[in-house]
């Protein structure tokens, strides 16, 4: 049973006692897998049940550490510290979550490292100062394997300092359950959608950088729940967002167009 206000999540197996048990013993978490296989939502929940403040940094090719830790800005005649994301969850005992880590420059990781083992410490150069995390703080980044191979990917030293937890599509039956109750779609139009997915994803050959996610589902049941034709929804829900190949598109719209 959850409430209005908790974020819905449904496990699959051992991730919530796991990550209990991280939180108990201050170990910082990864979370990997493909995009849109429940990773953020997870947290969310998480951070819903442990009464937890959780502050998120979408990490891309130009964040730094400076965007994370904190600047010197002008204000007035005067010049301030103002605290990034990161120092503040160290001060206030918040849930920092790093989402695709791999993405931010390699600064980053430096900055973090000292709060990924015994110490628990932030050092702040600008200041010439350290900070021990509140007993609350904890670490939690994610990484896509699947989309940095061949591009970026975390080194093992940087690995080996996380717990990992790894996420990946759910089977059909459970995969229908979270759409139903994402959705409010029917349970016969909702299998065809977790079918067609399901299809898609064991497509290997055509070579697509990202499959369907179950983050795709849920957009084209919202769409075809709100009665958007069923396969207008599947097309600019589930295929359209994969590639820009037309041949590919044809091909996967036909195929979704045969099983809808």
């Amino acid at each position: 049973m959850h409430t209005n206000n908790e974020p819905y999540y449904r496990p699959v197996g051992k991730e919530i006692e796991v990550f209990n048990h991280c939180y108990k013993e201050k170990l910082p978490v990864l979370l990997k897998g493909p995009t849109g296989t429940g990773k953020t939502r997870f947290l969310e929940h998480m951070a819903f049940k442990l009464d937890m403040k959780m502050i998120t940094v979408a990490c891309h090719e130009e964040t730094s550490a400076t965007d994370l830790l904190g600047r010197f800005i002008l204000k007035g005649a005067e010049t301030i510290w103002m605290d990034g994301p990161l120092t503040t969850a160290v001060k206030e005992g918040h849930i920092i979550y790093l989402d695709e880590i791999a993405e931010a420059r390699p600064d980053v990781i430096v900055a973090i490292h000292s709060l990924t083992d015994h110490r628990r410490q932030l050092y702040l150069d600008k200041l010439s100062d350290e900070l021990k995390a509140h007993d609350d703080f904890m670490l939690v980044a994610s990484f896509n394997p699947g989309y940095q191979k061949g591009f970026k990917e975390l080194k093992p030293s940087t690995r080996q300092r996380f717990v990992s937890m790894a996420f990946d599509y759910p089977d059909e039956k459970l995969e229908a359950e979270i759409i139903i109750n994402e959705t409010g779609l029917d349970e016969k139009d909702t299998k065809k959608l977790v079918k067609i997915a399901n299809k898609i994803r064991n497509l290997k050959e055509l070579g697509l950088m990202e499959t369907v996610s179950t983050r795709l589902v849920v957009d084209a049941a919202k769409l075809m729940h709100s009665g958007l034709g069923k396969r207008l929804s599947v097309e600019v829900g589930m295929i359209q967002p994969l590639t820009d190949d037309d041949e590919i598109l044809q091909a996967l719209k036909d195929l979704a167009d045969l099983m809808i």
